[in-house]
């Protein structure tokens, strides 16, 4: 009898405990799922594919249960440090919408998301030393200890539910994390929050905050906030509006309608034959930023005209274009730049702000009457001609043309943020708690491109009135403030009457592949962005259902024949034998940026560049006993351009110096690297027929599909991306193998590549440094070699934009210790796929790892010629070397002639084009 009690009391007991493992076994399948899924770019149907992540011992032996059970480890944690690093990888999917016309550019917040707010925003440390795995802060080990005890806690009610559930922090968890917050705050003599750990900013106060600091989202934003100053300006703008003396409660509504003006403009065709007795003078503000240089002289040759007013406003940061606007504003006397710069961001209260002062500026400028504003990018084209804007907007001189989201207010209120509290400092957009929307007033917004008339320009800027006063306090501190403000204020303005539910511009919206949560590093919510135009897409500007001048976005590097066919559908083609008309160039590196502007793998790989340039010479032109095509380089790279031809990438144009060994003067020439062929079929072909191409590189433009790193310059402390495209087939699985130079097999997983699937990309989480060297990824299907790629990770002969030391060479080119890429080890697989690891390459290896100096550059030159050639050279200047071409005469060169963006004297019809 006592026996059986004492049996029956142990099975009580023990059915929690085994009912808790079973729990866990099946959250962490559930985590797996989640973490083996990756991003993958779909069709317009929206088809992926999808990753199945494989720990290979061999080729038999994948189904090992306690293999099965290390990746589901593995992926748990993997997990688990995502969500402790501060954001999740999994966000739950709108519904996708036809707005009417394709132009609503309202972004989207995938609803109620909160974009983990609760903890520090860090990134991955790279620079180890001794590459050690760096242990958790005390935050986050706290973190973690109360995520263990919330998941037991909550293992019954998780059951049932699907992969896409996100396990979030708990009440308690982050209760516990504000109360510590809270008491080190009080201490008012410290009025600072030391470290926690290695990654958490020292938070101090150069005052003590006026309040307690209890919303979790703004002591996720001290926490994440990088500088003093910014964390004063959090702590400030949160005891303000906790004491009511932020927003308005209450705004006047002057507008005698009841709802929105309902104004329909109609286009006519011949309206261009419309010639008005006073035609309106635009004033366009164009803000602009980056380095396309020569596409923003293209467009500003097919907007401009001598009558009209162009105010151009540079990012703080990007010098380059700026030093090329000073230049066209000293040779037209109706363009001028502005005389102060901001760090505008997406999403930030310094866009509407940059918008507000030139609206000022432009209002104080007496010598130039404009009637109509325009603001403009760089990424704009029109679609219809200057006589035709003028003509169009002389007829409704006195209306506002602004697109509207015109769907529920409510919900346009809750997924624009209208109803939180945001804050720009350190270039990025915090958010800081909820607020209420003033009574009395009804917001509205929609696209930040709009056009309007002097005298809606002159209320928003010169008036005092209530409406205006409080609507700037009110969007000083929203999320795309620019998106917004004009919108409500003129709606509620007493010329609410002139708004036009049309900005005039239509925008290539794709939601499916341009809302993927891109800017969450500079600000605390998701957004959309539009995508480029592509020649499939000419038609649309033809349309004429209503009323369209300008169109969004474009960009040359993506593709610039789309631009070349509008252009010569407004003005007409060039005439025959115009050079440079299929050729684009874009400025990467000028010397007056200095070489801190870019990386140590940039500065590296285009010191090989020259040095390549300087070989071909050598080789092509030198003739025995004759130096005079012989050189010697001489200091930094003194520019840098992208190349292309026909929408194609041609490599890289390298501008140096070098001197002339036969007169021993100093020379100026320009080198053309081009990338080798690095993707290739296998050998004989196998029968499977659906991949099309398959690449290596980093900064992934998912949206345009295509890599942002032209070229794919690689070091060893980056993270490469394996993409994929695919043709239209059946749903098939493949394998893809990732190979280093000594033949180590650093990862392998599987794609399920789905029918529609056009693109795949994945990022596997390899241990850094990689090896130098040229690396191989094979893909496979049904273990036949389907094809292969080859890119390149070089060694680094500069850190810190200066020469490496020995010392430090152990932190970069060494390979990862104990040559262990990721947790498993591949080794089986090595005579599975006949992959010998050779002692001699080995020993090489190690040897090269040490290499300094001049020897290092030979190691890096070699490399580099694997998989680059030296196309050309040319001099951009004066030389002794009697056939070297000048770089004025080529058609390559980033001085050769190029008509249809450089600037040209005004015509006698007032135009530049």
């Amino acid at each position: 009898m006592g026996a059986a009690l004492c049996a029956r009391r142990l099975v009580r007991r023990s059915r929690p405990a085994l009912l808790a493992a079973l729990t866990v076994l099946f959250i962490q399948t559930l985590l797996v799922w989640n973490f083996s899924s990756f991003d993958a770019g779909g069709d317009e149907n929206g088809d992926t594919g999808s990753l199945e992540k494989r720990d290979r011992g061999s080729s038999s032996n994948s189904g090992d249960p306690r293999l099965r059970q290390q990746r589901r480890t593995a992926a748990a944690d993997a997990l688990q440090n995502q969500i402790l690093d501060g954001y999740f990888s999994h966000r739950p999917k709108e519904k996708l919408r036809t707005d009417s016309n394709n132009e609503n550019s309202v972004p989207k917040d995938f609803e109620n998301i909160d974009n983990s707010n609760f903890a520090p925003r860090t990134q991955r440390q790279k620079h180890q030393s001794g590459l050690v795995k760096k242990p958790l802060t005390k935050q986050k080990e706290l973190l973690k200890r109360k995520l263990e005890q919330e998941e037991k806690a909550r293992e019954n009610s998780l059951l049932g539910k699907n992969s896409n559930v996100v396990l979030q922090y708990s009440n308690q968890t982050a209760k516990n994390s504000s109360s510590k917050l809270k008491d080190n705050l009080r201490i008012s003599k410290q009025h600072h929050i030391k470290k926690s750990g290695n990654s958490s900013p020292e938070l101090k106060y150069d005052l003590p905050p006026k309040c307690e600091i209890s919303g979790k989202e703004t002591i996720s934003a001290l926490a994440r906030a990088k500088s003093q100053q910014c964390r004063q300006e959090i702590a400030e703008v949160y005891c303000q509006h906790k004491q009511g003396k932020l927003m308005p409660e209450k705004v006047i509504r002057f507008c005698p309608l009841e709802g929105k003006a309902n104004n329909n403009v109609q286009w006519d065709e011949d309206s261009v034959e419309y010639v008005p007795t006073k035609p309106v003078r635009i004033a366009f503000v164009l803000v602009i930023h980056g380095r396309a240089s020569r596409q923003l002289q293209r467009m500003f040759k097919a907007i401009y005209h001598k009558d009209h007013f162009y105010y151009l406003h540079c990012d703080k940061r990007s010098n380059y274009l700026h030093r090329q606007v000073l230049q066209i504003a000293t040779q037209y006397p109706n363009v001028r730049v502005t005389p102060w710069r901001m760090s505008t961001i997406w999403g930030g209260a310094s866009l509407l702000s940059m918008y507000m002062q030139s609206m000022k500026d432009l209002l104080e400028m007496k010598d130039w009457p404009w009637d109509s504003f325009i603001n403009l990018s760089a990424a704009d084209y029109p679609v219809r001609t200057n006589d035709q804007l003028v003509a169009f907007l002389s007829r409704y001189r006195n209306m506002n043309f602004l697109k509207s989201h015109g769907r529920d207010n409510a919900r346009f209120i809750k997924k624009q943020g209208l109803d939180r509290l945001f804050l720009e400092c350190d270039t990025h957009m915090w958010r800081l708690g909820d607020r209420k929307i003033p009574e009395g007033i009804t917001l509205d917004g929609g696209s930040d491109w709009f056009l309007l008339n002097r005298k809606f320009v002159e209320y928003v800027i010169l008036s005092n009135d209530d409406l205006v006063t409080k609507m700037k306090r009110f969007y000083a501190h929203t999320l795309l403030p620019a998106e917004s403000f004009f919108h409500t204020v003129l709606e509620n303005s007493p010329l609410c009457d002139t708004m036009v539910d049309n900005n005039l511009r239509i925008t290539n919206w794709n939601r499916k592949l341009g809302c993927k949560c891109q800017y969450k590093h500079i600000v605390d919510w998701c957004g959309c962005s539009p995508n480029n135009f592509k020649p499939a897409d000419f038609h649309r500007f033809q349309q004429t259902a209503r009323p369209t001048f300008f169109a969004r976005k474009f960009e040359a590097v993506v593709n610039q024949e789309i631009i070349g066919q509008l252009d010569y559908y407004l003005y007409g083609n060039y005439p025959s034998g115009t050079p440079g008309l299929r050729s684009y160039w874009e400025n990467l590196y000028d010397e007056p940026d200095g070489i801190h502007s870019i990386s140590d793998v940039m500065l590296t790989m285009y010191h090989s560049f020259s040095h390549l340039g300087l070989k071909r010479a050598e080789t092509s032109l030198h003739t025995d006993g004759d130096n005079s095509c012989r050189y010697y380089p001489m200091g930094h790279p003194i520019s840098v351009h992208l190349y292309f031809l026909a929408d194609r990438f041609q490599g890289f144009l390298v501008k140096h110096h070098a001197t002339n060994l036969a007169v021993s003067k100093l020379e100026t020439l320009e080198t053309w690297v081009m990338p080798k062929k690095a993707f290739k079929i296998a050998n004989p072909p196998s029968d499977f027929g659906r991949l099309q191409f398959s690449e290596i590189g980093t900064d992934w433009d998912a949206k345009e599909r295509l890599f942002r790193n032209f070229g794919g310059l690689i070091g060893p402390m980056d993270e490469p991306i394996g993409m994929q495209k695919w043709g239209k087939g059946p749903n098939v699985t493949v394998t893809v193998i990732w190979i280093d130079p000594i033949n180590v097999i650093a990862a392998t997983y599987d794609i399920l590549i789905e029918s529609n699937a056009e693109y795949t990309h994945y990022k596997p989480p390899l241990n850094l440094p990689l090896r130098p060297g040229v690396w191989t990824v094979k893909i496979l299907h049904h273990w036949v070699p389907v094809a292969e790629t080859k890119f390149l990770v070089t060694p680094l002969t500069f850190f810190n934009r200066q020469p490496i030391k020995k010392e430090e060479l152990v932190k970069f080119h060494s390979g990862p210790p104990k040559n262990a890429y990721m947790e498993q080890n591949f080794q089986s697989l090595n005579t599975v796929l006949n992959i010998p690891v050779i002692t001699a390459q080995v020993e090489e290896a190690k040897r090269n790892a040490a290499l300094v100096g001049t020897k290092l550059e030979d190691w890096v030159d070699s490399l580099v010629s694997n998989l680059w050639s030296a196309v050309d050279i040319c001099a951009t200047g004066p030389t002794s070397c009697p056939v070297m071409q000048a770089c004025s005469q080529t058609a390559w060169s980033s001085h050769s002639p190029d008509p249809k963006s450089e600037m040209g004297p005004i015509k006698p019809d007032g135009r530049l084009r």
